[in-house]
């Protein structure tokens, strides 16, 4: 019988271990080549992340990247999960939105993977009175129902309840929520709702309904307003604490108020934040929980939903592969129920093929990747750890600052909240138009004459209050404009591409401005001479050497033969040339302007 070493594996035994300063000095030395004279801790930090928030992602993680004890799934502070099983029985809970009465739709959905319907009733959805046809054929002691009615929770809440009675549903049957949101409906419309009826919803629930939730503490208003990660859990943990008092003063104790709320967040592409804001999420309500004396109620119950920042108009298929990192995140995070927006989401009414997508996509990460079957599959990770308790402090900051300032009905009526957000967007909206955060199909490898996907327009939601965001804003409304030139004049603006010299020379500058221009929707031209192209300025496309040599020739060249503007790609400073494109430019501002010379409104 052979015996192992006790270390079972000794693998690579015979090398000595790597330090952290060595691989310092390597650093150095690729950074030398580059141009960058740094050492030590400078080096490392030259090629850190920096995140919204304050945090930074650095390029190596190591044990001595310590973060507090995450301890056990399903026991305090709750970080690796709810539930000591998680979500190994099988699999999240595939919650499926509805915002409209589309036949056969809701009973599509279950019989195809959903395990649980979301229904927007009222305004930004179908009537409260087609709740009863919505629900047809369902069966409701099997299929959870969350209800997101906003003004109109009590009578969608009326008229649910009496549904389960006529069905003769037995009530510890009964799952779901009522989806009561007074903060979230006044942050979404500026409009403020008494707290009393939803209190009153929430004894209802806890005396009769075991497990039906009355209230949602819903994240999504502030993350379609531009906020960050922090200031998205800050935001949900000052409407938790809101409603834990206001349900405490209506008679609940502290365990009882808590079990009738359950918290939406927001899941994105940027998959390891995604993970870490579940997690923090977890370990911040648990001490809300604990330091409002029931630690034990501080299992926080999550509802993630894909971004609708994150969805693009134009090049909606990409929004598939968006919406399937953004679920990953959320499982591997540890959300209880998920919900995939349909790629056509910012389109208008998704079609039965969008449908199936989305639910499909959480049904291959559970049925096919078994991504569920490992509890907390991040945890441990030093990098996902560390990132996670960054979060948490920062999301706790920012939690404080509102109860400072009287709690979030206070800032959300003060407008302090507003101009926070508004602050963090407009932040992150300048590295969206210099293309540092790109967006695929948008500000990156654009498809000019993509056939437009057309659906249905979609019921308008609440307005009024926090504005709502979307990544791909400000090129939308570039291409909206050239949209309109070409059913004006029958064509695009263009411009073209004058590229001097090899292929090999030319490529790479050529293909950056043919990129950079279509996401203005001004089309390239790079056949023939500008005479012809019918363009009325030009790009000049080459390497550095061949600039030196031919640019400002090239320049008088093109306006010679009516170019009324003339870019390079690239930088330099050369005579005849009237802007420089090139990485990390703000490109909203320079296609704006190339519009607005072209005549194009």
């Amino acid at each position: 019988m052979t015996v192992l070493p006790d270390d079972g594996l000794s693998l690579a035994a015979e090398f000595p271990d790597a330090t952290h300063e060595q691989w310092q000095r390597l650093v150095e030395g690729v950074l030398r080549k580059s141009g960058k004279e740094v050492s030590g801790a400078a080096a490392e930090d030259a090629l850190s992340t920096t995140l919204e928030d304050g945090l930074r992602t650095r390029p190596l993680y190591t044990a001595r990247d310590a973060a507090p004890d995450p301890g056990l799934p399903g026991f305090a502070p709750y970080l690796r999960g709810g539930r000591p099983e998680g979500n190994t029985a099988g699999g999240w809970d595939v919650r499926q939105r509805h915002a409209a009465l589309t036949e056969g739709a809701v009973l599509a959905d279950l019989e195809n993977g959903g395990t649980s319907l979301w229904l927007v009733l009222g305004e930004g959805g179908f009537p409260v009175a087609d709740l009863p046809r919505a629900l047809d054929g369902v069966y409701l002691d099997l299929a959870p129902v969350v209800l997101d009615a906003g003004r109109d929770t009590e009578a969608a809440a009326a008229a649910l309840l009496g549904l389960y009675a006529d069905k003769g549903i037995d009530a510890k049957a009964v799952r779901g929520n009522l989806g009561g949101d007074p903060l979230g409906y006044e942050a979404r419309t500026g409009t403020a709702l008494d707290v009393a009826p939803y209190a009153a919803l929430a004894a209802r629930c806890a005396e009769e309904f075991p497990g039906l939730r009355a209230l949602t503490v819903d994240a999504l208003p502030y993350h379609e307003a531009g906020g960050s990660a922090a200031q998205e859990l800050g935001a949900s943990l000052a409407t938790g604490v809101a409603y834990l008092r206001e349900l405490t003063e209506a008679g609940l104790g502290v365990e009882q108020a808590a079990a009738q709320l359950e918290f939406r967040y927001a899941a994105t592409a940027d998959q390891f934040l995604t993970v870490a804001k579940l997690r923090a999420a977890r370990r911040l309500w648990a001490r809300v929980a604990e330091v409002s004396g029931a630690p034990g109620a501080g299992a926080q119950v999550q509802h993630a939903v894909t971004s609708p920042v994150m969805m693009s108009r134009r090049d909606p298929w990409v929004n598939m592969l968006r919406t399937t990192v953004a679920t990953l995140a959320a499982g591997v995070g540890g959300a209880d129920s998920v919900t995939v927006l349909p790629f056509d989401h910012a389109l208008g009414l998704p079609d039965a093929f969008a449908r199936r997508i989305a639910r499909n996509t959480s049904t291959i990460l559970i049925e096919e990747s078994h991504l569920a079957r490992v509890i907390d599959p991040a945890g441990g990770s030093w990098y996902v750890e560390r990132l996670t308790d960054e979060l948490a402090h920062a999301a706790w900051e920012f939690f404080r600052s509102i109860e400072r300032d009287g709690g979030l009905p206070a800032v959300l009526r003060s407008g302090r909240l507003r101009t926070d957000l508004a602050a963090t967007w407009a932040q992150r909206s300048k590295g969206l138009a210099k293309r540092r955060e790109p967006i695929t199909g948008v500000s990156e490898f654009p498809l000019l004459g993509e056939k437009p996907v057309e659906r249905e327009p979609a019921p308008e939601p609440p307005s009024g209050g926090l504005p709502r965001v979307r990544r791909d804003e400000a090129y939308e409304e570039l291409r909206a404009r050239s949209d309109a030139h070409l059913a004006a004049t029958g064509a695009r603006p263009r411009i073209y591409l004058a590229t001097i010299g090899s292929a090999a020379e030319y490529t790479a500058r050529a293909t950056f401005a043919a990129n950079l221009f279509q996401a203005g929707g001004i089309e390239p031209v790079t056949e023939g001479r500008f005479e012809d192209s019918g363009a009325t300025e030009a790009v000049l496309c080459s390497s550095d050497g061949r600039y030196a040599e031919q640019a400002e020739r090239q320049a008088e060249s093109l306006r010679a033969a009516g170019a009324g503007h003339v870019f390079l790609a690239g930088r330099g400073d050369y005579s005849g040339i009237d802007a420089y494109v090139f990485a990390g430019c703000d490109a909203v501002d320079v296609l704006s302007a190339t519009l607005d010379r072209m005549g194009v409104s």
